[in-house]
């Protein structure tokens, strides 16, 4: 039981690294709660979901390794990149438009953001075949390849809270900026976005 407590406090307190951290998908949560309300951030989490468990389980089982990480990081990072740019621009086209809406209206966009974000972003897969890397060998070490599971749980929840409450927060801003604040804060996402992108650029 101390070991479970113990290991519990390792993982929250080294996954707060990644998961609190500012990065695009950072960013694409607050444009998703701005539009969608916070049920945009558990889509998004969603979404991470769907990448990120397959990812933990592959290195768990030896499917990927450090070894073979470095052949496919350019490509990653160039379509991360990309993606970026992209999604930027669409958002600052979005509010240009004769028939732009502040509705907040449901969409299975914050869902593939999610997703898009996270298999996507270098410094996510990064993290965890550096410091998550050695979390998952540990859990392995102590409980076998059900220590994966014990892992991703003590993980996953953080991802779900902190997306979930920054897009909360993203949508009770939204009711109090005007019009032109709103295509504002818009913009300066996006622009974050593209910074993002030319800093994934810059890895290579």
């Amino acid at each position: 039981m101390e070991t479970l407590f113990s290991f519990a406090v390792m993982v929250i307190a080294i996954s707060a690294s990644g998961v609190m951290s500012p990065g695009p998908l950072f960013a694409a949560n607050i444009v998703y709660g701005l539009k969608e309300g916070k049920i945009a951030g558990i889509k998004m989490a969603v979404g991470h979901t769907v990448i990120e468990f397959p990812l933990i389980v592959l290195l768990g089982i030896g499917v990927l390794s450090l070894d073979i990480f470095p052949e496919y990081q350019i490509w990653i990072t160039l379509i991360g990149a990309i993606g970026l740019f992209c999604f930027a621009g669409l958002q600052i086209k979005s509010i240009f438009e004769k028939n732009f809406q502040r509705k907040l209206k449901p969409s299975r966009n914050s869902f593939m953001a999610g997703g898009f974000f996270s298999g996507l972003n270098p410094f996510f897969l990064i993290w965890w075949f550096t410091i998550g890397f050695k979390l998952i060998t540990d859990s392995i070490q102590i409980w076998g390849i059900f220590g994966i599971i014990i892992l991703f749980g003590f993980h996953i929840w953080m991802d779900y809270v902190w997306l979930f409450g920054i897009a909360g927060l993203a949508s009770k801003a939204k009711n109090v900026l005007s019009n032109r604040n709103y295509k504002m804060v818009i913009v300066g996402l996006s622009v974050i976005l593209v910074y993002f992108g030319i800093d994934f650029l810059m890895q290579l």
